[in-house]
């Protein structure tokens, strides 16, 4: 999870101030020590430590602070902001031509998944309405061509490619003319990366910039990497000039210094992070709403949007229809189980819950492989079965059981689980609309 280590830091810290009454400078001082140190365990490179303890300290300090009612909340806020700011402040769009056709051109070292960033990138392009083309520039990794071509077909977007050529510059230039020629109004180039930045590498890519004049240059970036990824950003900028830069792998780094660290070393933000391996895992990076989860103050609007995403209103209609009807069946207990697949699972939706901090998470026990049991238990069920949970006796249950490759008590706890979800879900749908109000609240 990201930022597991530095966020269960911080909340610590912040919890011993908000216990206090009244803050003295020598507690102040305390407490940014501590939020220093926890920042370097980070990774989180020095210099953007230094400037970003001082910052708060100095306001921190001021009278308005320690002399108000709330300070250990005054200096939670200032710490927020400042990280906002420290990430770049607002969330950063791509810019998209006014001519209506948009070149992006992806560059980045090897390793740090380009290649499937190039396939999200499109995928998240195509279900906000545009229409992109894909173009393999990358003529040096073996396999390069045919791996965005697998990417491309998953997403459903077409892929530009010369097998023939070596001169990756004519590639693109000829992709430019084939995209505009289709009607495709982006056009994301792949280019090659290597083990290290080189004067081959950046010289080819000035190359294809020079031919192509890409609206948007981003850098894909590895962040379990570290500090590393941050140099790599400071090369490619100084010799490239990029607009932007993708943070891959974002949800397996623990420490997050790299996306701490980037913005304010390079001047240049973080416009998409990677966050799985799904061909939907790319999510634009709003600094406020990292800030937010970072303190444990969750990140509502994400999860309000992830669950509008995958909201089906017809859906929701019959499920309450049948709710006042008693018809909840477990082919419905399944599709809910799909709903909270998609929305990333319950750990992940648990992280945007205000108040819920790491340890809270994990005290809660939260297995996804449940998820997969019950699936494969319902699936071994007959139509009947499904439908009528109240057939299931024991002899069907062994059956269901053998079937899942389960022990039987598994299928006993999903009845349960079903019988609970039925109960909760009915006692809410016959609620009047203030309960009901006042129910919603309580997840707030």
């Amino acid at each position: 999870m990201a930022f597991e280590g530095l966020s269960d830091k911080l909340q610590g810290v912040f919890k011993k101030l908000k216990g206090k009454g009244i803050l003295t400078e020598a507690d102040i001082n305390e407490a940014m020590r501590e939020v220093k140190l926890a920042l370097l365990e980070a990774d989180v490179n020095f210099k953007v430590v230094k400037d970003f303890v001082e910052k708060v300290k100095e306001r921190s300090l001021g009278q308005n602070v320690l002399e108000s009612l709330t300070p250990g909340q005054q200096v939670v806020k200032i710490v927020n902001e400042e990280l906002v700011a420290l990430m770049g402040g607002t969330n950063s769009k791509l810019t998209f031509s006014p001519k209506g056709f948009t070149v992006i051109l992806m560059a980045g070292l090897q390793g740090t998944g380009k290649t499937t960033t190039c396939g999200k990138l499109a995928a998240y392009l195509k279900k906000n309405g545009k229409r992109p083309m894909l173009a393999a520039c990358d003529i040096y990794r073996p396999a390069a061509i045919d791996q965005l071509e697998i990417v491309g077909e998953k997403v459903g977007v077409p892929v530009f490619s010369m097998r023939d050529s070596k001169q990756p510059e004519l590639i693109a230039e000829a992709a430019v003319r084939e995209a505009e020629l289709k009607g495709h109004d982006v056009l994301i180039l792949d280019t090659s990366g290597r083990l290290h930045i080189d004067e081959e590498l950046m010289d080819e890519l000035v190359r294809i910039k020079a031919r192509t004049k890409p609206h948007e240059i981003l850098l894909v970036v590895d962040a379990m990497t570290g500090q590393d990824a941050v140099n790599a950003a400071i090369g490619f900028n100084d010799k490239l000039g990029i607009d932007g830069i993708i943070m891959t792998k974002l949800d397996g780094d623990s420490r997050g210094g790299a996306a701490l660290s980037v913005k304010a070393v390079t001047g240049k933000p973080i416009k998409f992070i990677g966050v799985g391996e799904k061909s939907d895992a790319l999510e634009q990076f709003h600094p406020e709403r990292m800030a937010s989860r970072i303190l444990g103050m969750g990140d509502m609007l994400s999860l309000i949007e992830k669950a509008q995403e995958n909201f089906d209103d017809k859906k929701a209609a019959e499920l309450e229809r049948k709710m006042k009807k008693n018809e909840f069946t477990l082919e419905d207990f399944l599709d809910q189980i799909g709903q909270i697949k998609k929305m990333g699972g319950i750990a992940k939706m648990l992280d945007m819950i205000p108040g819920l901090n790491n340890k809270a998470i994990q005290e809660a026990n939260v297995d996804e492989k449940e998820f997969v049991h019950m699936e494969a238990i319902i699936q071994s069920m007959t139509i009947e079965e499904r439908k009528n949970p109240g057939l299931l006796n024991g002899s069907r249950r062994k059956r269901i059981a053998a079937g899942a490759g389960l022990p039987v008590n598994k299928v006993n706890n999903l009845v349960k689980k079903y019988e609970d979800a039925k109960k909760m879900m009915k006692q809410f749908t016959n609620a009047p609309k203030h309960q009901k109000n006042k129910m919603f609240r309580g997840f707030q």
